[in-house]
């Protein structure tokens, strides 16, 4: 049978192809609705799939966000789903328009993609190198070293290194002072002791130097309240107006007990009161 459409019907665009990649599963709960703050939140920190963004990183944020909501009979896997396409924009959501159709069926199934998309072979190649050559910089302490090591490995949780690994190449990469001080809380050879004592060892040290590093005030950040720069400054004022009484007193110095009884009470001259000759001989009684 022949096409009994008009022209202007055939000529129209297809409606086809505008499916997601994303298969979202059907909610039998009624009256569901996704509160707008919740949608804020979500859209509040996207990914945008730049070089050095971390896709690792974003998924434990959203995972984190989405966690606090729960809803009756509604499986949190489902509103994950519905909500990750809001959680990235520009390069990252064109990845995601690109998919096929119908192609993504589970929560486990997006995050392999995404991962996999923005964290190819090369990175992770790249980011087990710098773990493997890591080296305690000239001017950095050791609890900066430490963080600088574990956010390494946090960038890439599929490494493949074992905790005796890691804890053995941090060791091998600090100075040697800070392995001294090691060796010194062990009471011996630091890598004499199990896995996890070299952990909580490495961790104690971390947090005292950490602390004993802070300073006593705090530089202003560009978010401070008005109030608080306000305080802040009217404490430097009056620290430089203490700093100006003490160096004032420094200079003028008060008369010692010696230049006040060499001046004569008689004639004010620079001499003792007994030995003026205006007195003629005679000894001054002093009134007082």
């Amino acid at each position: 049978m022949a096409d009994q459409r008009t022209m202007a019907e055939l000529l129209q665009a297809p409606t086809e192809g505008y499916e997601d990649a994303i298969v979202v599963p059907a909610i039998l709960t009624e009256n569901f609705k996704l509160k707008h703050s919740l949608l804020n939140l979500v859209t509040s920190k996207q990914f945008f799939g730049h070089d050095k963004e971390d896709p690792h990183a974003h998924i434990r944020w959203f995972n984190k966000i989405t966690s606090i909501m729960r809803y009756p009979n509604v499986p949190s896997m489902s509103i994950k789903i519905i909500l990750f396409p809001f959680s990235i924009e520009g390069a990252a959501q064109m990845w995601l328009i690109k998919e096929p159709p119908h192609l993504i069926l589970t929560w486990e199934d997006l995050v392999s993609k995404f991962i996999n998309q923005f964290f190819p072979p090369s990175k992770t190649t790249n980011l087990r190198n710098e773990i493997t050559n890591f080296q305690q910089r000239f001017d950095e302490s050791f609890c900066e070293a430490w963080d600088r090591f574990k956010d390494l490995l946090r960038a890439c949780p599929h490494h493949g290194f074992t905790e005796l690994h890691q804890l053995d190449t941090f060791y091998d990469a600090i100075n040697p002072t800070d392995q001294d001080s090691l060796n010194s809380v062990t009471g011996g050879n630091f890598l004499d002791k199990m896995p996890q004592d070299c952990l909580r060892i490495i961790e104690s040290k971390s947090k005292v130097r950490n602390l004993q590093n802070k300073p006593v005030v705090s530089r202003v950040s560009t978010n401070t309240s008005s109030t608080n720069i306000t305080q802040f400054l009217e404490v430097v004022a009056l620290t430089d107006a203490v700093k100006d009484l003490l160096r004032q007193n420094k200079t003028h110095t008060p008369a010692s007990e010696k230049d006040v009884d060499d001046n004569c009470v008689t004639c004010g001259g620079p001499h003792p009161y007994n030995n003026c000759t205006a007195t003629d001989g005679n000894v001054f009684k002093d009134n007082i």
